[in-house]
């Protein structure tokens, strides 16, 4: 396990996935993330790449050869080596091999760095095309936030309050984790969604075409709260297992396959086109208090 830490805070990361594992508030002595009960979900902050969620069938073509990936690709399921530590931060990196290019036709260089800063964390996805030719990718977050964070209060008595104002529609997924072709109303014009764990029984909260870029997670029978900011990623997941003491929060580059896909890598909604030798990076916040 890597452990990076300053004043403030100290996170662990496992460098099977990459994954956070522990981001702990000195002042307080609490651990705002999920403790990974696999009674529930046994994950913590899982890394999606190259691909979000699932496809249909768990197939994709691409110069008409089919290749199958699992949801949310294979990158969670990886060991990772360190590039570069710090007290502070931590830069782990991915590259192709035998076993990607057999189920993912490209070339690259993948690495997600950790930095502390005073009481937040910073989480970047930089992504390269190490390849000759235009590499099609999507990759997101899966941080798990346990709640509530102190006695006295219930999962009932948190709410997620976003930056803007919005009619928020999500966008049911089928039983095989497919997008429907038609979005529901959940609430209309607000900025609070009010957490409860019926919220969860038809799976994620999925949201596209928001303004938001930032939202707290807090209650008011706690002291304690987060500020995750996620600009420059255009779909949201909201997510926790049934009945579990969490919430995701997931910031996504992707989204995963509708039910009308033609399976088309090239097609799929939200990829990202990389050409040869280029680079793609997006980075998400999260601040304690």
């Amino acid at each position: 396990m890597i452990t990076i830490q300053n004043d403030f805070l100290l996170a662990k990361i496992n460098p099977k996935g990459a994954e956070l594992t522990s981001l702990f508030l000195k002042s307080a002595q609490i651990d705002f993330m999920w403790e990974g009960n696999p009674a529930f979900w046994g994950k913590h902050s899982p890394v999606l790449f190259p691909i979000v969620g699932g496809l249909k069938n768990n197939t994709y073509y691409f110069n008409q050869q089919a290749y199958q990936l699992p949801r949310h690709g294979f990158a969670r399921d990886k060991v990772f080596v360190v590039e570069q530590q710090e007290n502070d931060s931590v830069t782990l990196m991915l590259t192709h091999d035998e076993s990607t290019l057999a189920v993912y036709p490209f070339e690259f260089t993948f690495r997600i760095r950790y930095v502390l800063r005073d009481n937040g964390l910073s989480v970047s996805y930089l992504v390269e095309n190490t390849g000759k030719d235009t590499m099609w990718f999507s990759v997101g977050g899966h941080p798990a936030f346990k709640i509530p964070l102190t006695e006295g209060a219930s999962y009932e008595d948190y709410s997620l309050c976003f930056d803007e104002t919005e009619d928020w529609a999500r966008w049911p997924l089928t039983s095989e984790g497919l997008i429907q072709t038609e979005p529901v109303l959940l609430a209309e014009q607000t900025s609070d969604l009010f957490l409860s764990k019926e919220l969860f029984y038809e799976d994620a909260l999925v949201f596209k075409n928001y303004r938001s870029q930032s939202v707290l997670l807090y209650s008011p029978k706690s002291p304690h709260s987060l500020r995750f900011d996620f600009a420059g990623f255009p779909y949201l997941g909201i997510w926790a297992a049934k009945n579990a003491d969490f919430v995701c929060i997931e910031p996504w580059c992707g989204i995963a396959d509708s039910v009308n896909h033609t399976q088309d890598l090239t097609q799929k909604e939200g990829i990202i086109a990389l050409p040869s030798q280029e680079s793609f990076e997006r980075t998400w916040e999260v601040t304690l208090e």
